[in-house]
């Protein structure tokens, strides 16, 4: 035996690989974790800070920020395991830490995924990872899932508030979910289909949004009136970022690097190129050109309507599901919210409801219809077809209608609760005069230097800059060649 093979032997006997480990599971499943964190970090930070008017650049892209901190320590400290743990309630895990060593070194448990087990309770998922491996994995669908509420609620929500809302919406919206059609739960158990997260993720997202925006209130009218992007190709960097990293999104969803995860990145992207198509065409067709915060949009709704069937439905299923997630979110959005009134008094700044809820909500029906058996045998731990493939898929499809239900209902009473409670401390509108302003009221920084046209910048009325600081370090004039014009500083 050479030195190499002796070193590979003595590696393969260390404590820190024990037989059950699966090195490439595990190293793809740490992929997929930091794939999903860069969705909103920087993914979803930089699509917020640039999708909306300069002067709420700052604030947007904060509020993703610190969502992505707070859902992380709330996560370790009692959250994984409400949404994973020991059963407490049919709908709901018992709360306890995932910090301790002796925890996250042995080998993970969840009751889903093809690598099973059969205890005296259910059938239980064991991947061939430790358990630190799934605790992070399913922290950053949760915090992604806070984030994308955020797109509901931008500029205007009381950041205190936002502070307050993110764990407390965590803890008592966000388990009751993932716990009920992921982590053993009734929904689980009952055999509704979510493959990666279009109930959990973002249906709960779409409606919680909409539910928060009713109860935050709207925007300034001249903000509503117009609100335009203040860095396009930024935004479409910060989009492009989202796009990438939904495979491992839906790639990491088996819980192993094997041919379902494989099949789950090409329909993800099948399905999001599909959809940004034919949204682009219907923005052509009926406004005369291509808009690119619409093909964003279309790419967006592709992205989320093939997440409850990613690995479970065959490529061309996949294309047909991009048809209907770019034209009847584009419908509900460009047609029917111009039509109800309901939907126009409620301000939702980016369109959360129609991009996450109505894209959601219809890939998971799209499941209940188009799921095929064989790759449904790939994962799931029982007999599931969709209603095309007949059989069983009829009471399928009713399946994937009830789940809906649960969760709109759910998420609906949580969300008002949470953000009445926290109205009695904190106010959830920031007061017009900061609204008007807008980051440099808010947090004492903003995004530009130079934000209106024409507009003079004294650097020791704005930000944190200090006269000192400005006499030193700051150029006396700036020319700005676009218009002609020479702006003292």
């Amino acid at each position: 035996m050479d030195a190499n093979q002796i070193a590979y032997t003595a590696n393969e006997r260390a404590p820190a690989v024990p037989q059950w480990l699966n090195k490439g599971d595990n190293a793809w499943q740490m992929t997929a974790s930091t794939l999903v964190g860069i969705q909103s970090m920087p993914g979803l930070v930089i699509l917020y800070a640039s999708i909306v008017k300069k002067k709420w650049a700052v604030n947007s892209a904060f509020m993703a920020l610190y969502a992505f901190a707070a859902v992380l320590i709330c996560w370790v400290l009692v959250c994984y395991r409400m949404a994973f743990g020991d059963e407490l309630l049919p709908f709901w895990g018992k709360g306890a830490p995932a910090l301790g060593q002796k925890y996250l070194v042995i080998r993970a448990r969840v009751p889903e995924s093809r690598h099973r087990v059969t205890t005296d309770r259910y059938e239980t998922t064991v991947p061939f990872f430790p358990m630190a491996s799934l605790v992070y994995f399913q922290f950053t669908f949760a915090a992604i899932t806070l984030i994308l509420l955020a797109g509901s609620v931008l500029g205007r929500m009381n950041i205190k508030a936002w502070m307050a809302f993110v764990p407390l919406w965590l803890i008592f919206s966000y388990t009751v979910g993932a716990f009920s059609l992921w982590g053993g739960g009734f929904l689980y158990h009952w055999g509704v289909i979510d493959y990666s997260g279009g109930y959990v993720i973002h249906l709960s997202s779409g409606i919680a949004g909409l539910t928060a925006a009713y109860w935050v209130g709207p925007r300034l009218k001249s903000d509503r009136e117009r609100f335009p992007p203040n860095n396009v190709l930024l935004m479409l960097a910060g989009a492009g970022l989202l796009w990438m990293g939904w495979s491992g999104f839906n790639g990491g969803a088996p819980y192993a690097a094997n041919i379902d995860s494989s099949i789950a990145v090409l329909n993800t992207n099948v399905c999001a190129a599909t959809s940004l198509l034919v949204w682009t065409s219907l923005d052509v067709v009926f406004f005369g050109k291509p808009s690119v915060i619409g093909a964003v949009q279309g790419m967006m709704t592709g992205l989320v309507c093939i997440t409850p069937g990613a690995g479970l439905v065959q490529p061309w299923a996949a294309i047909v599901m991009g048809m209907l997630s770019g034209s009847i979110p584009w419908v509900s959005m460009m047609i029917l919210h111009k039509k109800c009134s309901w939907l126009q008094q409620v301000d939702d700044t980016l369109g959360v409801f129609h991009t996450h809820a109505v894209a959601g909500l219809l890939g998971g029906l799209l499941t209940g219809l188009l799921a095929e058996p064989d790759l449904c045998r790939l994962i799931l731990p029982r007999e599931t077809r969709g209603a095309v493939y007949g059989g069983n898929g009829g009471v399928q499809f009713v399946k994937q209608i009830v789940a809906a239900l649960f969760i709109i209902a759910w998420n609906v009473a949580s969300t008002t609760i949470i953000l009445l409670v926290i109205r009695l401390f904190i106010t959830l509108r920031m007061p017009d005069n900061q609204l008007e302003i807008g980051d440099d009221a808010v947090h004492g920084e903003e995004a530009y230097a130079l934000w209106g046209d024409g507009e003079k910048y004294d650097p020791t009325k704005h930000g944190w800059h200090t006269s000192s600081y400005s006499e030193v370090t700051a150029p006396s004039r700036f020319v700005d060649g676009a218009r002609g014009v020479t702006i003292s500083l």
